[in-house]
């Protein structure tokens, strides 16, 4: 399973294994997640950038 590295609404940055919905381009790129630094269910982008920066 594929790991997408996002940002919450504090702004702490993570990988998570399930980010639901992300070809669904009409909801927008936001999602309800549990961040795991502040314990809260926060609004969560991804990161732009994340994928090459995990290449290398």
């Amino acid at each position: 399973m594929e790991r997408t590295v996002v940002r919450c609404a504090e702004g702490h940055v993570f990988s998570t294994a399930s980010f639901p919905m992300q070809q669904a381009d009409r909801l927008g790129p936001g999602r309800l997640i549990r961040c795991p630094r502040c314990a809260r269910l926060r609004h969560a982008v991804p990161v732009a950038g994340a994928a090459e920066m995990e290449k290398r």
